[in-house]
């Protein structure tokens, strides 16, 4: 592309990587301690993407020597058998971690029922103790998409000390997370979202801009500080292919650093949930030994 003059980051390289270190990591871990890290997937009903998302998950779990444990619930399932399930498993020495796949059928509270996994399992890491241990700068599992995030950034060599990040959007799942990781990295983190005033001109001022909105290509090139790096965790579908929320094709000639959409910052998610089945299993471990 004529002009380009962005590093591109890319998040399937650096995502493989991640796995295999992580492969590295287990077999040690297996040979030391005698056991393999165990990562516990809950599927209820049948949604067919929430079906696929967990069988890549499943076999990624393989592929690096995390045990699998699989149990699916069908769609009329009961809250009192999900979370019957969930206590199952946080009492398994074999599951190192549990991940409950969203969204569940609308009878059922997935706040609810994430909020059930002992939190020294919660390779999601969204639970409030986890949400609670990550504001407050101490141990715990972290949630996997901003945790990849930090890896790009630091694979691609930004600098997050005393930069000024802005975070746009404010999710629970992703926005919030991703601010205190960078202000754990020692930016100055501005949170932007759909109520801020001239949103354009607070993202010209950030030397590390994070859009996850939703909102496809609403990001454009006049939008970001030349050389700034550029996160886009947007996934949008439309007639004309797959998008982020950032305009790529503006964006990659003004930015100094750039996440593709797809091929950055998805490929990362699963990457990271394997290290936190991994981390969740050493935790354990670690705990044990010194009891």
């Amino acid at each position: 592309m004529a002009g380009v003059s962005a590093e591109i980051i890319d998040g399937k390289a650096i995502a493989a990587k991640v796995r295999e270190q992580v492969a590295r990591d287990v077999a040690a871990f297996t040979e030391r301690t005698g056991r393999t890290p165990g990562l516990a997937t809950i599927l209820v009903g049948e949604d067919p993407a929430s079906a696929i998302y967990v069988a890549n998950k499943r076999k990624s779990a393989g592929e690096v020597g995390i045990a699998s444990f699989h149990h699916e619930l069908p769609a009329d399932a009961s809250g009192e058998q999900v979370e019957a399930l969930i206590e199952q498993l946080n009492e398994d020495d074999a599951v190192s971690g549990i991940l409950c796949q969203l969204p569940v059928p609308d009878h059922l509270d997935g706040v609810h029922l994430t909020g059930l996994i002992d939190a020294r399992k919660d390779v999601d890491g969204l639970t409030p103790l986890s949400a609670g241990y990550l504001a407050l700068g101490r141990e715990g599992l972290r949630p996997c998409t901003p945790a990849g995030v930090m890896v790009l950034l630091a694979e691609a060599g930004v600098s997050l000390s005393g930069a000024h990040a802005v975070v746009i959007g404010r999710s629970n799942l992703f926005g919030k997370p991703m601010a205190q990781l960078l202000l754990a990295a020692n930016a100055t983190v501005t949170i932007a979202h759909s109520r801020t005033k001239d949103l354009a001109a607070v993202a010209r001022t950030a030397d590390v801009l994070v859009a996850a909105v939703g909102r496809d290509r609403m990001v454009k090139g006049d939008w970001i500080k030349p050389g700034a790096a550029v996160v886009d965790v947007g996934i949008n579908r439309s007639e004309d292919g797959l998008h982020g929320d950032v305009d790529f094709a503006e964006a990659v000639a003004v930015a100094g650093a750039i996440t593709p959409v797809p091929g950055g910052v998805g490929p990362m998610t699963i990457a990271m949930l394997l290290r936190n089945t991994l981390t969740a299993a050493e935790l354990v471990s670690r705990e044990e030994a010194t009891a």
